[in-house]
């Protein structure tokens, strides 16, 4: 699927061996993520120098467990620290990312 336009068609590429080529990198960093590959999220994340970035960057953080980097992050990316479940900020990310 090369362009999907919801999450329960992100959800369903979640079968995949790896996200589609075409995808946006934030779009590929949340799919790593929700695969279970934090560092390959991570990676992509570090790389992008937006707001955006920023944001998915302090959302790994925060599922990590380093609130104080995730704070720095949030900021970075002019988002307040969610009170959100993470499950809750994913698909958050995720639906942002696709209505962009």
């Amino acid at each position: 699927m090369n362009v999907i336009t919801s999450y329960s068609e992100f959800e369903e590429t979640l079968i995949d061996d790896e996200p589609n080529v075409k995808w946006p990198e934030a779009l590929k960093a949340m799919w790593y993520d929700a695969n279970g590959n934090w560092a390959a999220s991570h990676d992509i994340a570090q790389e992008m120098h937006t707001r955006l970035g920023s944001w998915i960057h302090a959302y790994l953080h925060r599922k990590e467990g380093d609130e104080w980097n995730a704070g720095y992050w949030y900021r970075q990316a002019n988002q307040p620290f969610p009170k959100m479940t993470l499950a809750q900020e994913h698909r958050e990310i995720t639906d942002f990312i696709l209505n962009q």
